[in-house]
């Protein structure tokens, strides 16, 4: 693994970025048909919502339909691995998370390797959100949490996004920071999971927060805090983790646009310069910012690093929440 992310990285780093730079080169990187786009959860999580946002304004500017597919399922494995064996020519395109990099650690097999995906743009970061189902569970702070969950001696129902995904692997650091236990519930996905503690089927969720975001403005949920080291731009008024009491916890979540390697350089330019025009635009950041998320917008060099940075922490979490697949 740690090989892999090495050549990843190389690979992004010795990428040039001045393709665009001539007529012939743009000629050669404009979509010759419709593009996908291939998420890795059901509808209705920040995946889906990124993923939806870029299509919708990425489309008029390439002079292509650019179409959402959600591929949900085995953590986000059945996406991966359609997008690592698709044409190496660009117009399957990967949102891809922190899964990607965590899933080889949890899954005893994957069909899946990191070196098949070229990085396009690192495009947002985003931290967990602690939410809870008031009626299920009377909690106005973190700490209320924490004393409740060591009061029901782990009979709290905490859903995520899967087993192994982001959020389980947050709410392991919790549990093992904070010395409490509570029961995990995995989903499909954090739509799913949202739609199930709005229901009152758990008491409370680790979901990235623009997925909460929506629920929150509308009083369908209260959010506890951040996972992050700094609150979001966003929600603002929401604490962090260590604000809230819990000292050295530190989860931030990452998104970003892959292709299948070998992909022509020529359209990865195309695209990066494309999708992060998009993203820097005043109107689409201030909507993804009050939404929750972070907007980097960053090169193919700046996603292959948040996968080297990131990797060690995610897959010491997946050690410690015991969720192996194998």
């Amino acid at each position: 693994m740690k090989s892999l992310r090495r050549r990843l990285l190389a690979a992004a780093l010795c990428t040039p970025l001045g393709a665009l730079g001539t007529a012939r080169a743009q000629s050669a990187a404009l979509p010759a048909r419709p593009l996908r786009i291939v998420v890795p959860v059901p509808p209705g999580g920040s995946l889906d919502l990124l993923a939806r946002t870029v299509a919708r304004e990425l489309s008029p500017r390439i002079g292509q339909p650019v179409v959402v597919e959600n591929h949900g399922g085995a953590g986000g494995n059945i996406a991966f691995g359609l997008v690592a064996s698709a044409p190496p020519d660009a117009h399957t395109i990967l949102l891809g998370w922190d899964s990607l990099s965590i899933n080889p650690a949890l899954y005893g097999t994957v069909p899946f390797r990191l070196d098949q995906f070229a990085p396009v743009t690192l495009a947002i970061t985003s931290p967990q959100v602690l939410v809870i189902n008031e009626q299920k569970l009377p909690a106005k702070t973190l700490a209320d949490f924490v004393r409740i969950a060591r009061e029901r001696g782990g009979k709290i129902a905490v859903a995520s996004a899967g087993s192994g995904s982001p959020g389980h692997l947050a709410g392991t650091l919790l549990k093992n920071l904070a010395s409490i236990d509570f029961t995990h519930v995995p989903y499909k996905g954090g739509g799913p999971a949202l739609a199930d503690l709005i229901a009152g089927h758990v008491d409370a969720a680790f979901v990235t927060l623009p997925a909460a975001t929506p629920h929150l403005a509308a009083n369908r949920l209260a959010a506890l805090g951040v996972t992050s080291t700094r609150r979001s731009s966003g929600l603002p008024q929401l604490p962090t983790f260590v604000e809230a009491g819990v000292a050295g916890y530190e989860i931030d979540s990452w998104q970003g646009f892959f292709v299948p390697a070998g992909s022509p350089q020529a359209a990865i330019d195309r695209l990066h310069a494309e999708i992060a025009t998009v993203l820097r635009d005043d109107r689409i950041r201030a909507q993804l910012v009050a939404q929750g998320f972070e907007v980097v917008a960053g090169p193919p060099q700046a996603l292959a690093r948040e996968l080297e940075r990131t990797t060690p922490k995610w897959v010491q979490l997946v050690q410690a929440s015991g969720a192996r697949v194998d």
